[in-house]
Formats: structure tokens, C-alpha cells, sequence
């Protein structure tokens, strides 16, 4: 089977304009903004047990970004997990981690646009129904329906679009000095929180009394990982960052461990603070509440955490839009789905296509969500599902390319591997990479046994882009569960070469040569 026609090589092509700062804050935008949206989700179903179900999925979350850092090292390219579970499982599994992610994304731009709108509303308490005087409407069988949160939302939504069109440059020094700031605010509050607000005594009776149901538990867990997605934004970002290979670990395992630290705390800190059930009332700017209630500094930190919250959580909607677009962007290269997005504007290089479809993709889910009960409960169940899909791939697709491709360097390897010859060559097979697909898999597991909107919608999706996969495909003279020829390393010689990691490309060069001298003295 003929593969499909690769862009020519005079194609206007991604610019590598991200640098080691600037690939941290595509992570930490995205995965730093998580516990301002989970906080509150999380706490309204575990309950007492907010700290314990935080540390569990913080542990996942750790093996998740080794193997991330792994990966995205080895193949720095846009795609991300997909791209990995393309070249690891086939052109089938590549197109359903796509399908996965694509969801990801594009409840990533409506969750965390809607979040940052609900930490504006901090200082319009009335907008979100604090007050009797509330915007709230009903009408036929929806109730509790908030137009102007909903409009807020669609407004953030727009700016964005016209930002990622101007380009990834632009991007990334928004999230630098955005993201910035708030770590030092994150830092801030965690340390006059615990001095001045923190009441060991209340965490433990939340523990003892306040311990949810079993059902509940696992609700909260299951939404638990949603604080910790953001990690592909690394990944997604290779193929537009210098010396991918160098600064890729670096950048995945500094956020890796700086995250984990802020979600525990933060929940942890919460819980010593105030009753549970206030973060459950306050589900829009949970943060900002815990801000506000600390001593000597709440009266400014509470509004000072709003702001902070609404501009980490406008960048990391921004993440996004751009993860939608450059995962599109590397789908079409290898024949997922078509070419059509491929294209890049010819003069800020970005892909304009992508941004603008999938952006109103997420405007569809945006106004959809707003019709529920709760807008943020609703496209939280969503993104659960899409993360824990994707992440499962990833694992499995880490354990196939130890093996399927030993050849490729790999500047980072996950932790704990087992060494042994497999077909006369050195080969390490990763144990946390099964701990990990076990781990995500409980939480897949637990997403379809508890969510009821996840269940139904998360599998909904993914059939609607199987529709599309199987016209494309057979449109084209391709199978539908086969994989099309790929010449994977004539790919990673151009990754390589376009990366400028040179010192990289002559191992590779050097493993293939070893490898085809081999085969011919076999024969």
C-alpha cells in the first residue's frame, strides 16, 4: 500500500521559535492552571479525602510524565501521544489516541476559557449566583441556564483564535509572563496560607467525619487527574522548540514535580482552611476563596488570586488551541486525516485551518455545556475521558517501541527498566510503564463507571471521528484498520536534522549502519 504524498519540501513548515522557558510555561500553563479548575470539582465528591485522591493521582500523574518526557525527547515532533502511539501501535490505535486528545483539546479550550470567565466573575459575584440577583434563566426542559458567563466564555474564545493565528511566538511570551507570575503567586499563597490560616485540627475532622462514599471517591479521583493534563502541551510544542532533545527533559521533569507539589499542597492547605463544602459552593474561583480566607492578606490576595486565575486559565485555553491545531497539523502528514490540514498561513506560519475548526468545535461544546446543570462538572467528566484514553495508548505505545524501535537515541529514559537481549540487541523493558497503564487504566475504568455524561459523550466522539476516519480512508485507497507504508526513518533523520540535534542523528545514523551490516552477514 502506497503511502500518502508528505508535504513538499519547499512547504511553509512550523518555525522553531519556543525556547527552554518558553516550552516549561506551554506545560505549565496548561498543567499549573488545572488546580484552579479541579480544586473546587474535586472537592465537591472527595470530600474529606481531597488530599489523599490529589497524592493518588499525583503519583499517575508522575509516571505519565516520564513516560511524556521519554517520548517526546526521543521523538520531538508535533502529534504528541498520538504521534507515539502512531509509530508504536499503527495508523487504527494513532487515529484513536487522536481522536482522545483531539477531545482533550477542545474541552481544554472551553473548560478553562469558562473557568477563566468564572474567576472574572469573583469580583460579579451576582453573574455565577452568589446573590438573589443572579443571570441565571430557565426555559422548557433547561434550567439554571447562565448567558453571561456563557458569552464571557465565547468572547475569551475569540481572542483566542486570533492569537494563535498571529503565531507561536506571540503564544509563548504570553504564557511566559503570565505563567511567571503566577507561580510566584501559587508559592505565595501556599506559604502564607499554611503560616498564618492553616488548621491541622480541621483536616483531620474532615478526614474523620466527612470521609465520602465509595461512589464519590472514585468521582473525585476520576476527576482528579483533569489537575494534572497538560503535559502533551510539551510535546506538542517539539517540533517548534530549540534543541528539542537537550531541553525537553529538563522542562517535562521540572514541571513534573513543581505541579505535583502545588496540587497537594493547595488541597491539603484547603482543607486546614475551610470546610470542603465552601470549595463545592465556590466551584468557579476556588482558588481566589482559599486566597481570600488567609489572614492579613486575604483582602488583597483574594482578588489578586481571581486576576491570576483568570489569566493562567485564559493561557492555558490558549494551550488548547494551539495542541488542536499542531496535533491536526501532524495527523494530516501521515495520512489520518486529510491534508486539507495541513496547510500553514504563508505569512505568520501557523495553521490557520486547524485553529479556526476546532475552535469552533469547542464553541459548540462551550454553549452545549452551559445547557447542563453544570457547564464545568459536564466538560469535566469529558476531558477525564479523553486524558485517560490517550494516556493508556501512551503507555502501551512506550513499551512497543522499546522494542519495535531500539534504534532511535533516547536523551531520557523512564526509570526502573529491566535489561536483557531481544533479537541480538540490548533492549530495557520500562516496569513503570506497565504501573502506569494500569494506574491510568483504573481511572478510564472509574471515568466510564462513574460519569454518566462521560460514558455516553466521551464514546460518542470518538465514534463520530471513526465516520470520518473510515470515509477518508476508503475515499483514498487506504485500510481502515491496516496501517499505510511509513518510512519511519527517513522521518527521524528529517525530525533530527530540523531539530539541529546532530550529535543524536549521528547515533541513529550509526545504529541503522550497525543494524544493515548485520542483516547482511545473516545472509
Amino acid at each position: 500500500m502506497a503511502s500518502p504524498k508528505l508535504p513538499d519540501q519547499g512547504k511553509v513548515e512550523l518555525r522553531r521559535d519556543v525556547s527552554i522557558w518558553g516550552s516549561y510555561m506551554w506545560g505549565y500553563a496548561d498543567v499549573g492552571a488545572d488546580i484552579y479548575v479541579a480544586l473546587g470539582l474535586v472537592m465537591a465528591y472527595a470530600q474529606g479525602a481531597s488530599s489523599l485522591v490529589f497524592a493518588l493521582a499525583g503519583i499517575i500523574y508522575i509516571m505519565i510524565g516520564f513516560a511524556y518526557t521519554e517520548l517526546s525527547s526521543a521523538y520531538p515532533v508535533a502529534g504528541g501521544g498520538p504521534y507515539f502511539t502512531l509509530r508504536g501501535l499503527g495508523d487504527f490505535f494513532g487515529f484513536v489516541g487522536g481522536s482522545a486528545l483531539l477531545l482533550d483539546y477542545t474541552i481544554d479550550i472551553a473548560l478553562f476559557a469558562t473557568a477563566s470567565a468564572g474567576y472574572l466573575n469573583f469580583f460579579m459575584p451576582f453573574v455565577i449566583g452568589r446573590h438573589i440577583e443572579s443571570f441565571a434563566i430557565s426555559f422548557g426542559p433547561f434550567h439554571n441556564v447562565n448567558p453571561v458567563w456563557c458569552i464571557e466564555t465565547l468572547l475569551i474564545i475569540a481572542i483566542l483564535i486570533l492569537v494563535n493565528i498571529r503565531g507561536m511566538k506571540e503564544s509563548s511570551f504570553m504564557n511566559s509572563i503570565i505563567g511567571a507570575v503566577d507561580l510566584l503567586a501559587e508559592g505565595s499563597i501556599i506559604i502564607f496560607g499554611f503560616l498564618f490560616a492553616w488548621k491541622p485540627e480541621l483536616l483531620v475532622h474532615q478526614w474523620k467525619t466527612q470521609f465520602p462514599s465509595l461512589h464519590n471517591l472514585m468521582y473525585g479521583s476520576s476527576l482528579a487527574i483533569i489537575s494534572f493534563v497538560g503535559l502533551e502541551s510539551i510535546s506538542q510544542a517539539a517540533q517548534e522548540t530549540r534543541r528539542p532533545a537537550s531541553v525537553i527533559p529538563r522542562t517535562s521533569l521540572t514541571l513534573i514535580f513543581t505541579v505535583f507539589i502545588f496540587a497537594v499542597s493547595f488541597s491539603t492547605l484547603g482543607l486546614g482552611v475551610l470546610p470542603w463544602q465552601v470549595f463545592a459552593k465556590h466551584m468557579g474561583d476556588p482558588v481566589a476563596t482559599l486566597a481570600h480566607s488567609i489572614p492579613f492578606i486575604g483582602l488583597i490576595a483574594g482578588p489578586f488570586a481571581a486576576i491570576l486565575g483568570a489569566t493562567i486559565l485564559f493561557i492555558s485555553s490558549n494551550t488548547g488551541v494551539m495542541g488542536a491545531s499542531r496535533l491536526t497539523y501532524s495527523l494530516s502528514q501521515f495520512g489520518i486525516i486529510s491534508p486539507w490540514f495541513h496547510s500553514v498561513h504563508p505569512k505568520f506560519r501557523t495553521p490557520v485551518r486547524t485553529i479556526v475548526v476546532f475552535s469552533t468545535i469547542a464553541v459548540i461544546q462551550t454553549v452545549l455545556s452551559f445547557l447542563t446543570p453544570s457547564a464545568m462538572d459536564t466538560l469535566g467528566n469529558m476531558y477525564a475521558f479523553g486524558a485517560s484514553l490517550g494516556y493508556v495508548l501512551v503507555f502501551i505505545a512506550l513499551i512497543k517501541l522499546r522494542f519495535s524501535d531500539p534504534y532511535t537515541p533516547r536523551p531520557y529514559k523512564v526509570p526502573l527498566n529491566i535489561n536483557f537481549k531481544y533479537r541480538e540487541r540490548k533492549t530495557s523493558f520500562p516496569v513503570l510503564g506497565i504501573i502506569g497503564m494500569l494506574g491510568v487504566g483504573t481511572i478510564l475504568f472509574m471515568v466510564v463507571l462513574t460519569h454518566s455524561i462521560g460514558r455516553i459523550a466521551g464514546p460518542a466522539w470518538v465514534i463520530m471521528c471513526f465516520l470520518y476516519y473510515t470515509w477518508y480512508r476508503k475515499r483514498n485507497g487506504f485500510p481502515v484498520f491496516k496501517s499505510i507504508q511509513h518510512n519511519w526513518e527517513v522521518e527521524q533523520i528529517e525530525v533530527l536534522t530540523s531539530a539541529e540535534e546532530y550529535d543524536l542523528l549521528e547515533q541513529y545514523k550509526l545504529a541503522l549502519a550497525e543494524r544493515d551490516k548485520k542483516r547482511k552477514q545473516l545472509k
